[in-house]
């Protein structure tokens, strides 16, 4: 398999939302779960995403294990290597945004990489280096507080400069609306001071087709799903791509069984959605302080999903208001308190799989990564989209028989996506 597209995505729903947009875009994507196992038989695809967990870890951590998924994708014939991040360029000043950066541009011999988490589509744009959420600056919006990784300067040159060793650019919007050709001498004259990164603006989708025409050229970017969409348009124009359709229709293909809804984000948008889902589906909102204490909560979890699955959907949530997870945070720390809640509600996942679950609707980055794991799901092929960002996942090589999975982003979908999601995986 030689494909044409290689991209490392630094969490499982973010990799999701990456392989949906290079789907809607004409690539046939496949995205893995860590690098395959070199007996798994993948189809024949234009692009890989290799899903990892590595934007809350250790910078050294992130830095091994992306340079190890790098390595593997250049082998399958990846000439161009997307680092797929967090539209809110969720990281501390530690990373790992720019230290797998950085590691990745000298792994292919260096050079400067492109950056950017603009994604218009979801009100993601960013404007003389500054990142703007629905049209706020992203230390004003609500996406601030993230539990693991909050966000409390909107200035991105400056984010980035706090955790790379090298020096941090900026291609302006001016600069992007010339064209390819400006963008590619911009970069040349910052890459002649010494410039190991450049972010660049983008408030449209042709900024991204620009900023994705002139990151083809080079061996490695970092960006949002935005920039995957400007990649796969790109590969398209050039002619290489084939029809992404069939491996669309087959992803889509009835699979029966039960069906669950697992949450374990405290966005806004998903306590939302929690509140439309409990007019017409079962709810259990699960007692996080009792999840930390080590109670029997999950237990109970189980058997109240034990007697009412058989009749319809079920939803499961460890979901928690911001004032709750502070004080939780405060309480028993920071990563011991995610940790629990991931813990939990992959266990409630699995026992549900288990119990004949076959179409699982999962909100919550963290939670996602979490509940992959458990299941030891290696692969997806990528369906519809079910919301911006969230498409319909059908597992490939899966021990448990083929499942339909929706992998959301906390602050993903509109307030009916739990009834959509439900819909659309049959």
């Amino acid at each position: 398999m030689t494909i044409l597209l290689g991209s490392i995505a630094d969490d499982y729903t973010g990799a999701s939302d990456l392989a949906n947009t290079l789907t809607k875009n004409g690539l046939r994507t496949v995205q893995t779960v860590g690098i395959p196992d070199p007996a798994l038989a993948l189809p024949d695809v234009d692009a890989v995403v290799v899903s990892l967990k590595i934007r809350s870890v250790a910078a050294d951590e992130a830095v091994v294990a992306a340079s190890r998924a790098e390595r593997w994708l250049r082998d399958r014939g990846a000439a161009h290597v997307l680092y797929k991040i967090c539209s809110t360029f969720d990281s501390t000043d530690e990373g790992n945004i720019g230290p797998v950066t950085e590691a990745l541009a000298k792994a292919a011999g260096g050079g400067i990489a492109l950056v950017t988490p603009a994604f218009p589509e979801t009100g993601r744009t960013v404007y003389l280096g500054h990142l703007f959420v629905n049209g706020q600056p992203l230390d004003e919006s609500p996406l601030k507080d993230h539990p693991l990784n909050p966000m409390h300067d909107a200035n991105l040159v400056r984010v980035m400069g706090r955790q790379s060793q090298g020096k941090i650019g900026l291609v302006d919007l001016a600069t992007i609306m010339a064209g390819p050709a400006a963008v590619t001498a911009r970069l040349d004259a910052l890459g002649a001071e010494g410039t190991s990164a450049a972010l660049a603006d983008a408030i449209s989708e042709r900024d991204l087709e620009t900023l994705g025409e002139v990151a083809l050229r080079t061996p490695v970017s970092t960006g949002a799903s935005g920039l995957g969409l400007g990649l796969a348009r790109a590969i398209v124009r050039s002619g290489r791509a084939s029809s992404a359709g069939t491996a669309m229709t087959d992803a889509v293909r009835p699979v029966g069984g039960l069906a669950a809804i697992v949450a374990g984000s405290c966005s806004a948008a998903t306590l939302r959605q929690l509140d439309i889902a409990e007019r017409s589906l079962p709810v259990l909102r699960l007692d996080t302080e009792k999840l930390l204490r080590g109670s029997d909560e999950i237990a109970a979890a189980i058997a109240w999903a034990g007697g009412r699955i058989s009749d319809g959907p079920v939803v499961i949530a460890a979901s928690a208001s911001p004032y709750v997870v502070s004080r939780l945070q405060a309480q028993y720390g920071r990563e011991a308190s995610g940790h629990a809640i991931e813990a939990a509600t992959a266990t409630v996942a699995s026992e549900l799989v288990a119990r004949g679950v076959k179409r699982l609707v999962v909100a919550g980055g963290e939670t996602s990564g979490a509940t992959v794991d458990r299941l030891a799901i290696p692969a997806f092929l990528i369906g519809p989209e079910i919301a911006p960002g969230v498409p319909v996942l059908r597992t490939v090589g899966n021990a448990q028989g083929d499942m339909l999975l929706a992998l959301k982003s906390g602050n993903f979908g509109g307030d009916d996506f739990f009834a959509t999601a439900l819909a659309m995986m049959r």
